[in-house]
């Protein structure tokens, strides 16, 4: 395609004439679809779920974080629908994908969700089209797995129509920093898609960081996770490290961050959770295999935070023993929180899920709280747990439990009523620091 029929394309984008499809309306496409609707773009949503399109189009959320009130202005705009129809694309000037890109049971990264995505996107491709993939996936995937699908059409990249990658950088529950204020990473499969790309996202957040190519963008994606699963997991061993010592891992880490350089505090917890920290270093390691490298430090970053949950209930058993002269099969134990994250109503691969797996397989009578999530959701891993529901949270219900674990510290629980009713607290997150008088209850793991 020459320069100037390009240059005809970037026009359309800084202008906001140009109409956008997103593929998948879950936490990243959905706020990432209100959010160029709100910049004044076109846009249509597309899912597979017809629950999900039906419910926006009548100007209802299923994501917590984001109000009916968004939902029915973007759609009262006339620039905003959803729909289960992908024929829709062809009339799109720039489709973006925005689906799951999940492990499989062998812990590989299964692309499943990318490949259906791009093969609709295949049977409606026409030229000058700007495709962009936002899931995480390991580097080379934009051009390795979804250009020779896309070209299977006869079209090319770079000449009939364009390519690019940006991850998404979306944090639930982050209420400083949203989709339309976090600075955007670009990688285009040429010069025209990066140019296209550029065009697009600048029109929707405060900065874009266009890098060389799509591998460098996926690249940065899986580093900004790697770093974050790394320095988790040191602090989780530092806490393992520090327990028989008699010394507060919390209370070192508010120590350290005093200092103005050279130090950023991470947190210890029960396990990792969510859609990115605990599978995106997975992808990393998987592709390193094919350049017969060894990601030594990562895997055992990985390690480390995937054996929390089995620490977690080696401390409870421990205490329960001393404190109760009981064992887990004869204990009934509540779970304090079942999102992967405070304040959020994602499960999605929490550990209190793990949790609880391992506490009934070793006999405990087991039950939650969480006012964000009533309804356990039917997960791959977890299936068996599905349709459970959380308790009430009443004093004559808090004191039937023999011990608490505190696996999400949501701001809404009642912290100090948890430590006045229940035996035994097991703290993973040093929700309990505010509660008086209590003391000889709580025990933190």
């Amino acid at each position: 395609m020459q320069a100037s029929d390009i240059g005809a394309l970037e026009s359309a984008y800084r202008s906001r004439s140009a109409r956008i499809a997103v593929i998948g309306l879950g936490y990243v496409g959905l706020p990432l679809a209100l959010a160029l609707t709100g910049a004044g773009f076109t846009v249509v949503g597309f899912d597979i779920d017809p629950a999900k399109t039906e419910a926006l189009n009548d100007g209802r959320s299923y994501i917590r974080q984001i109000g009916n009130d968004r939902i029915a202005q973007a759609v009262a705009t006339g620039r905003f629908r959803a729909t289960t129809d992908a024929d829709t694309f062809t009339a799109c000037d720039a489709v973006i994908v925005c689906v799951p890109t999940p492990l499989s049971p062998q812990r590989e990264p299964d692309l499943s969700f990318v490949e259906a995505s791009t093969r609709l996107i295949r049977d409606r491709l026409r030229a000058g089209q700007l495709v962009v993939l936002e899931s995480t996936t390991w580097p080379g995937t934009t051009d390795e797995v979804m250009r020779p699908i896309l070209e299977q059409t006869g079209l090319a990249s770079g000449r009939d129509f364009f390519l690019a990658y940006s991850p998404e950088r979306e944090d639930p529950g982050n209420i400083t920093f949203t989709t339309s204020t976090i600075p955007k990473v670009v990688g285009g499969d040429d010069e025209g898609a990066r140019r296209l790309a550029v065009a697009l996202y600048e029109q929707v957040v405060p900065q874009v960081v266009a890098v060389s190519g799509t591998r460098a963008a996926e690249a940065t994606k899986l580093t900004e996770n790697i770093f974050r699963s790394v320095n988790i997991a040191l602090v989780n061993e530092l806490k393992i490290v520090f327990e028989p010592m008699g010394i507060d891992i919390w209370e070192v880490i508010e120590a350290a961050k005093t200092k103005p350089f050279g130090f950023m505090p991470f947190y210890p917890g029960p396990g990792l959770g969510g859609h990115c920290i605990p599978i995106d270093p997975f992808y990393l390691t998987w592709k390193a295999r094919e350049y017969q490298i060894s990601t030594r430090f990562i895997e055992l970053a990985g390690e480390v935070n995937t054996m929390m949950p089995r620490h977690v209930v080696d401390r409870l058993a421990l205490a329960l023993d001393r404190r109760s002269g009981i064992g887990l099969s004869r204990a009934r134990i509540l779970l304090v929180g079942m999102a992967y994250k405070k304040n959020v109503d994602d499960s999605r691969e929490s550990p209190g899920l793990r949790l609880m797996e391992m506490l009934l397989e070793r006999g405990a009578a087991v039950e939650y709280h969480d006012p964000f999530i009533p309804v356990l959701p039917v997960t791959r891993e977890h299936a068996a747990l599905a349709g459970r529901a959380s308790i009430a949270w009443e004093p004559g219900t808090l004191a039937g439990f023999d011990a608490a674990v505190v696996v999400t510290d949501h701001d809404g629980i009642d912290y100090q009523s948890l430590a006045a009713h229940c035996p035994l607290v097991v703290d993973t997150r040093n929700a309990m620091r505010a509660v008086e008088g209590f003391a000889d209850r709580i025990v933190k793991a």
